[in-house]
């Protein structure tokens, strides 16, 4: 249902180059990860993934979340060892 959804909205994409399959919504990618919404969107926004916008909706390539690996959370290391 969702797949047929999908392609019918990308009329004008070429079909070929279009696997509904390969593209998620950002609640399907946040569930995926299992994060928020508001995180997922924060990647996109920093260019951590790749997106298609279909019909005023923004889609998700679900092979980069799948393979997104994070960042260590805190600041950066000055580059030096400590001690």
């Amino acid at each position: 249902m969702r797949q047929a959804r999908l392609a019918k909205m990308v009329d004008n994409v070429n079909p070929k180059s279009f696997d509904p399959a390969e593209w998620i919504t950002q609640a399907e990618a946040a569930r995926l990860r299992q994060v928020s919404r508001q995180a997922i969107h924060r990647l996109i926004e920093r260019g951590k993934l790749s997106t298609l916008e279909v019909a005023g909706n923004r889609l998700v390539k679900r092979s980069d979340v799948e393979a997104f690996e994070p960042e260590a959370p805190g600041r950066p290391s000055k580059g030096g060892d400590v001690g």
